[in-house]
């Protein structure tokens, strides 16, 4: 594998270490793992992304953001992209809130859940 795109880095590096290829690179969107040191054998690079990069820091390229997120939106209309939703809860209430909350918190959920539509 040349290329890892992860949200849920924490615990895997040496999983990593193993899959991905020499000079390969990773992607990752969570907080994920502060040691990447396991990867350095291989040459492997890390890369952190946080969709708000550009506007927390202003950078010259702010419009950029507009175009990536015309794209994403243009794509998922297309039906090329799915979003990883897996359950809906609604109405939008503090039990429901809560219920989202604890399936979270014990890894109990596989993809997005959304809260949906006010009480």
């Amino acid at each position: 594998m040349d290329w890892l795109f992860t949200a849920h880095s924490e615990g895997q590096i040496e999983t990593y270490a193993t899959i991905v290829r020499p000079f390969g690179q990773i992607v990752a969107i969570d907080d994920g793992p502060r040691d990447v040191e396991p990867l350095k054998p291989k040459s492997i690079t890390w890369h952190w992304e946080l969709m708000f990069t550009r506007p927390l820091h202003q950078t010259a390229d702010m419009a950029e953001q507009h175009r990536l997120l015309t794209e994403v939106s243009r794509l998922t209309d297309a039906g090329s992209v799915r979003p990883t939703t897996t359950e809906t809860l609604t109405p939008i209430t503090a039990e429901n809130l809560r219920q989202a909350h604890e399936r979270i918190e014990h890894n109990r959920t596989v993809g997005k859940i959304v809260l949906h539509d006010w009480e």
